[in-house]
């Protein structure tokens, strides 16, 4: 990898975080999925963090941002680890608290342009799918014994595809080995009516590829890991920054957050004043709408990935 692909709100969420950075200049900032370096790349360009902290499960992808990186005007520390490991890395690093944490959850531009991967359907290569390619079954792998119940079920439940039983059913015959083969199994099992309703703009193995994508990596659980240790590591006035690309991944992140920025129940009949109502110890920060920042004209004619972002913010108010 020789490009430095754009990466999706960088600007808001380099914004979205600077008040945390300038509160505690003393305080390192997670970037819980480095990629490129895009998004430490535009965090540096605002704030001056005592170090930046970054991860990644792809020891490619670590590689890439060390390059891009390689005159930081903060220390940087690089880990080859996965959200859920988040908790080990800032204990091993004696990080109580941090001022920022932030995540662009997904698949990457670098992971879908290198073919040899086997995320996209636009060439034919070995089936993988794999976010660290050191461990775990491939795709490849989890297709050669899956039966067709579970297979539906899964098209269902992590790629929303409405023709989840046509589609494994075809699978399963074929038991296909490279993304060209699912791509075309999927497409010839897949209603002409479907394929219609999906128009040019979409191909018909997207939702497909991308359920068996989260599947293979285990992409939820690690999110839902994330989102459970991530708050309770930041310091009171630091900030997390969650950028989402798909409805599963925004509800959970909706979902948490919302949790979190709701007072805590307490039964209606206790005789308690307005001021003696417990707080929420997060807040969505002013400016921040609760919807979420989407991108701006400018940037989704620039870089069409970033039509379906969103980006979400909570900020720790008290301990």
């Amino acid at each position: 990898m020789t490009d430095f692909h754009v990466s999706v709100l960088a600007e808001e969420l380099s914004a979205a975080i600077a008040p945390a950075i300038d509160a505690h200049p003393d305080a390192s900032v997670v970037d819980a999925t480095c990629g490129a370096g895009g998004h430490t790349a535009a965090i540096l360009g605002r704030s001056r963090p005592r170090r930046v902290i970054l991860l990644d499960r792809d020891p490619a992808a670590l590689a890439h941002a060390r390059t891009r990186l390689s005159d930081p005007p903060c220390p940087l520390e690089f880990r080859h680890a996965r959200f859920s490991g988040l908790g080990a890395v800032l204990d091993a690093l004696d990080e109580a608290e941090v001022a920022a944490i932030v995540a662009d959850i997904g698949v990457s531009s670098h992971q879908l342009d290198a073919a040899d991967r086997g995320f996209s359907f636009r060439g034919d290569a070995p089936l993988d799918m794999r976010m660290d390619p050191t461990s775990g079954r491939t795709a490849a792998e989890l297709l050669e014994t899956i039966d067709v119940a579970e297979l539906a079920e899964l098209l269902r439940r992590f790629g929303e595809e409405p023709e989840a039983r046509r589609i494994a059913r075809a699978i399963v015959a074929a038991r296909p080995r490279t993304t060209g083969a699912l791509a075309s199994v999927v497409e010839g099992a897949m209603s002409g009516r479907a394929r219609r309703a999906l128009g040019k703009r979409i191909h018909p193995a997207t939702r497909t590829f991308q359920a068996l994508r989260i599947v293979v990596n285990g992409e939820l659980d690690e999110l839902d890991a994330l989102l459970e240790v991530g708050p309770q590591r930041l310091r009171v006035g630091g900030r997390m920054a969650v950028i989402s690309f798909h409805s599963l991944e925004d509800r959970k992140v909706k979902r948490r957050f919302g949790a979190l920025t709701r007072p805590p129940a307490v039964p209606k009949h206790l005789p308690l004043r307005a001021d003696e109502l417990p707080k929420p110890a997060f807040a969505i920060p002013a400016g921040i709408p609760r919807k979420g920042v989407v991108a701006g004209p400018e940037e989704l004619a620039r870089n069409p990935r970033s039509r379906s972002a969103r980006l979400r913010v909570i900020e720790r108010v008290m301990s």
